[in-house]
This record gives C-alpha cells, structure tokens and sequence, in this order.
C-alpha cells in the first residue's frame, strides 16, 4: 500500500488511522511506548526543507521502535543526476518504507511506481496527504463528526487545501474556499470532490466563505519554491487574512486551523492564533499521532 494522494485512503481506512491515532496518542501520555515496528526501517528523503514532518516522522518511528534514515535530497545520487527509477529499487531492498517530500508530485508518483514498499508522499506541489489525516483527526476530535461540517479556507488554494478537499469528500465534510483568482485549488481535486457529493463553494469574498463555518483555515501565503514570487503573492492574498472580522460571522465554536509555519500579520494575526478558539498547536501534535497510525498500517498489518 501507498500515500501518494488523500484518495489512496477510504473512508473506513481514515477512521481506522484516526482511531488508531487516539488510542496512540493516550498511550504516549500515559507513558506507553509499545514497540510494534521493532526491526523496521523508515527512510525519509527531503528535497524541500522541513519542520514538523521530519520531526515527527522521525520521533513517530522511533517511538514505535524502529529505525528511521534522514537523508537530504542532495546528499543522494539523485542530486548527482541518478535516475529516480534506480533509486526507489535499491532503497526498497534496504528499507521497509519510504517518506519522501518533493517539490513535484510525479517525482512521488514515479519513485512509488518503481519502488517494492510502502511510499508516503510528505507534501508536493499537489498535496499533503498526511497533513490531511492529522487535519481529520484534529476536527473530528472538537466536532464529535465529519458529516455535514463546513471547513472554510481562506487564502492560497494550495496543496494542503488540495488534500482538505480530498479529505472532506471522503468524510462527508464540505469545502468553501476563498480566493483571489488564479489561486483557485486544482481543478481535477475540486471536480473528483464534486462527483463524490462534496460542496466545494470558491469565491473570492471571504466573509462568504467564512459565514456559518464550522472550521477556519488558512496557510502561508508564500510556500516553498514560490519566493521568487514573494511581492507579488503578498500584494494578491493581503485581504485574505484570517482575522478577528471572519472569525465573527463564523459559528460562535469555530475553531482556528494552520498547518504551520505562521507568518503572523499576513494570513492570520496574533490575536486569531493565541484565541480560545485556536486548535493549531494540537493540530500539530497529530501530526504524530496520526503517522504513527498510518505507519502501523503500512508496516504492521
């Protein structure tokens, strides 16, 4: 089995993770460390920087009692020119999975098609498949279901609004993004939601997309590969902060979403991001959580 796109995932194989994720995340506060992928290998590959999934994946594996391999995408032969085919079959005959966060999606695609284990994508320019598990997790948590819950982004229509989408069309959420065109998410994701029964409103008001929402979401508006473009994308997407103005005509328990990093003052304020209604910095503690979930799904079952 794979991660290459939130649709890889089923409905029952989402709250299977997110169960798991519980039942993993009490554990670790009750100081239960079960090593259930003892003698297991986690290779991680980074050619984009990284914070929480590193970390998380790295501390997720080592918990779990296995070994995790860190490795820069150019301390790689890939960086000297070798063929990500080639890559992908050797690394399958030393490790027993593959994290891997790339700046294109088809270089997650290619290396899961040549590779004999499991593959995770740790974001591309498409998605984030595993920011959406820990997304999933965190909302179900606050909101007690998935049916019938309206996720409002606002901002960058980017790849972790992508995966949301995907996310919230499995689960029975709905979508409403705001956004300045030409930032719309992908079309195809937006289309493949639809046929499934998700309502995805885009618009470019915010208040639109914010009123009677059930969870505020927002993301930097500068991802990584794009700062060539910095002035420009924060000039489009300066009136699309998550703000004290949107939180108000959102429903009165709403709660704050950021997948982090925050770049306090453009997408969100300060005030927005300390509030009562803030569930960002448990949103990234399920990071782990709901890797460890998943890799015991890959690896153990």
């Amino acid at each position: 089995m794979r991660l290459i796109s939130i649709f890889d995932l089923s409905l029952a194989e989402i709250e299977a993770i997110i169960e798991k994720g519980e039942e993993l995340k009490s554990e670790r506060k009750e100081g239960v460390k079960a090593k259930y992928l003892e003698g297991k290998t986690l290779a991680l590959i980074f050619e984009k920087p990284s914070t929480r999934t590193r970390v998380s994946f790295e501390v997720a594996m080592q918990e779990l009692g296995g070994n995790v391999i860190s490795l820069n995408w150019n301390e790689l032969q890939l960086g000297r020119g070798e063929r990500i085919r080639e890559t992908a079959i050797v690394l399958s005959s030393y490790v027993d999975a593959v994290m891997i966060r790339a700046y294109r999606h088809d270089t997650v695609e290619e290396f899961a098609k040549y590779a004999s284990i499991p593959v995770i994508n740790g974001l591309t320019d498409l998605e984030h498949p595993c920011q959406t598990l820990a997304d999933l997790m965190t909302i179900r948590a606050y909101k007690k279901k998935f049916a019938g819950v309206k996720v409002a982004w606002v901002g960058d229509g980017n790849n972790v609004c992508n995966s949301l989408i995907g996310g919230a069309a499995i689960t029975g959420m709905n979508m409403s993004v705001a956004c300045p065109e030409g930032y719309e998410p992908d079309e195809e994701m937006v289309e493949k939601a639809k046929e499934m029964g998700c309502e995805v409103e885009i618009s470019e008001k915010t208040e639109e997309a914010a009123v009677d929402a059930d969870v505020l979401y927002t993301d930097v508006w500068v991802s990584m590969g794009e700062e060539g473009e910095n002035e420009k994308r924060k000039n489009d997407l300066k009136i699309y902060q998550l703000n004290e103005d949107l939180v108000r005509v959102a429903k009165e328990d709403v709660i704050i979403m950021h997948c982090m990093p925050v770049h306090i003052g453009e997408e969100i304020t300060e005030e927005v991001m300390n509030s009562d209604n803030s569930v960002i910095f448990e949103q990234a503690e399920n990071r782990l959580h709901a890797q460890k979930a998943l890799l015991l799904k890959l690896l153990r079952y």
